[in-house]
C-alpha cells in the first residue's frame, strides 16, 4: 500500500499513439512518466498501418517525431514486453506492479542481424498477423523503437539458442533473462491500452479462419505495405496469386446485437482507403464495397467522394448473409441482397476483406474500482474516476487524430488529479 505521500509520476499503460501522446504531453509539462507496453516496440497499431486517411500518407513520419521527443526527454522511462500486473493505494499514492517478460536481448544490441543469420527456426510473424514467417531471432519491424532484436522463447535452452547467442559478438544476447516484477509509485494512471479487431471467427457465416482468402481489415494494411509480407502486392494468402476481384464487407459483426452492437465509425473510411490501395497496385483490379451505410462525416466527405468517383470501385448497399469457398479454386462466393434494388447478390471474388470493428482491450477486474466502463466496455471519463483515466480507443472507436486529441485531454486530467491534492 501507499505511504500517503503525493507522487508526481504518471503511469501510462500502452505505448501506442494514444499512450505516446499522453506521455509526451505530461512529461513536457514537467512530470515524470513511465510507459508500460506489452509489445517489444512502441507505436502500437499505428506502426502496422500502411497509410492514414484522408491524406494517404505513411504513419512513420509522425511516429519518428514522437520517438525523437521521447529520446530527448529524460522525464520519460518506458518498459516494453511489459504489463500492468496490479494496483493498490489511491489517487496521488498508487503502488503498481509491472511484469516484464524476458526479451533475451539487452541494450548492447546493434541490430547487426548475425543472430538471425544462424537461426533456423521460424515462427508466425506477429507484426504481420501471421501472414508470413520470421526467424525466432528477429527485429519486430524495420522502424522498431527501441531498435533491438528479440529472441523467441522457443529456442531458449536449445542448442540452436546457444548458436544464436554465440553469433553475437557484442554480448547482447542473454538467454538467462527471467521474468521480473517491478513495484513502482505513481500518482495517477492513464489507461491507453488500445484496441483489437473484433474476432471475426465468431461470425461463422463469413468463414474467417476457415477460408484463407477471407481476411480482416488490419491484415489488409499489412498486405498493402511495401515492407509487408508480400512487398506491397495484394496477393491471396491461399496461393499468392494477385487478387484482382476484392470484396470489402462492411459492419462485419458491428451493429449486431450478437457481436458488436455499436458502430466503430472508422471502418467505412478504412475500407475506402484500402480500396484505393488496390487501385494503386493493379490497373486491372476492381473492388466492391458492400455496405449498410457509408459514414464519412464532415471533412471526410470529400475523401468518400474522391474514392466513389473511381469507376473500378462499386458500392452495393447490402448486408452480406454468407460467404462460402470454392474448394477447387479457393475463390469466394459472396451472397446477400441489394437492399436498394431488392435483387439477390451472388458474386465470386478472389479475396474478401472484413471490416471488423474496434474492440477495446479489457480493463482488468482489479483496476475496475478506479475507473468506470460503459455497457460496451469502453472507459468513461466522467468525473467519478479515482485516479485512472482512459485515453484513445479504450474510450471510443477513434481515428488517429481523434485519439491524439483525447490523449492530450487525458494527460491534463491526470495532471489535475495530482496538483489538486
Amino acid at each position: 500500500m501507499g505511504d500517503g505521500k503525493i507522487t508526481q509520476t504518471i503511469l501510462v499503460v500502452g505505448g501506442g499513439i494514444s499512450g505516446l501522446t499522453a506521455a509526451l504531453e505530461a512529461a513536457e509539462a514537467g512530470h515524470e512518466v513511465i510507459i508500460v507496453e506489452k509489445n517489444p516496440y512502441l507505436g502500437g497499431k499505428v506502426t502496422q498501418l500502411y497509410q492514414y486517411f484522408p491524406k494517404l500518407c505513411p504513419p512513420n513520419c509522425g511516429l519518428e517525431i514522437n520517438f525523437k521527443r521521447i529520446r530527448s526527454n529524460p522525464r520519460i522511462r518506458f518498459f516494453t514486453m511489459a504489463q500492468l500486473a496490479g494496483v493498490s493505494g489511491s489517487p496521488g499514492d498508487f503502488e503498481v506492479q509491472i511484469k516484464i517478460s524476458p526479451r533475451y536481448v539487452n541494450e548492447r544490441c546493434t541490430c547487426c542481424g548475425e543472430c538471425a543469420k544462424v537461426c533456423e527456426t521460424e515462427i508466425p510473424n506477429p507484426f504481420n498477423f501471421g501472414l508470413d514467417k520470421i526467424k525466432a531471432a528477429y527485429l519486430p519491424h524495420e522502424f522498431a523503437f527501441p531498435m533491438r532484436y528479440v529472441i523467441d522463447p522457443s529456442i531458449v535452452g536449445t542448442e540452436e539458442g546457444k548458436r544464436v547467442a554465440e553469433a553475437c559478438s557484442y554480448g547482447a544476447i542473454d538467454l538467462g533473462m527471467k521474468e521480473e516484477t517491478l513495484t513502482l509509485k505513481a500518482g495517477t494512471i492513464i489507461w491507453a491500452a488500445g484496441w483489437e479487431p473484433y474476432e471475426a471467427s465468431k461470425i461463422e457465416y463469413y468463414g474467417f479462419g476457415v477460408y484463407p482468402n477471407v481476411i480482416n481489415n488490419i491484415m489488409m494494411e499489412r498486405l498493402a505495405s511495401p515492407v509487408g509480407p508480400t512487398g506491397g502486392k495484394i496477393l491471396r494468402p491461399s496461393d499468392k496469386k494477385e487478387a484482382k476481384r476484392v470484396a470489402f464487407v462492411q459492419c462485419a459483426g458491428s451493429r449486431d446485437e450478437n457481436h458488436l452492437a455499436y458502430c466503430s465509425s472508422i471502418c467505412c473510411l478504412a475500407s475506402l482507403k484500402q480500396a484505393n490501395y488496390l487501385m494503386e497496385t493493379s490497373p486491372e483490379a476492381a473492388a466492391t464495397i458492400f455496405f449498410i451505410d457509408i459514414r464519412a462525416m464532415d471533412r471526410l466527405e470529400d475523401f468518400y467522394t474522391m474514392i466513389k468517383a473511381n469507376d473500378r470501385i462499386r458500392f452495393i448497399k447490402s448486408k452480406i448473409a454468407m460467404i462460402t469457398e470454392d474448394e477447387a479454386t479457393h475463390d469466394l462466393l459472396v451472397e446477400g441482397e441489394n437492399t436498394q434494388t431488392g435483387e439477390q447478390v451472388r458474386e465470386r471474388f478472389d479475396l474478401v476483406v472484413l471490416a471488423t470493428g474496434m474492440a477495446p482491450n479489457k480493463v482488468p477486474e482489479w483496476l475496475l474500482p478506479y475507473v468506470g466502463l460503459d455497457e460496451y466496455g469502453f472507459v468513461i471519463n466522467n468525473g467519478s474516476n479515482k485516479g485512472v483515466f482512459g485515453a484513445g480507443c479504450v474510450r471510443r472507436p477513434s481515428d488517429v487524430a481523434t485519439s491524439v486529441q483525447d490523449s492530450t485531454a487525458a494527460a491534463l486530467k491526470a495532471i489535475q488529479t495530482i496538483v489538486r491534492r
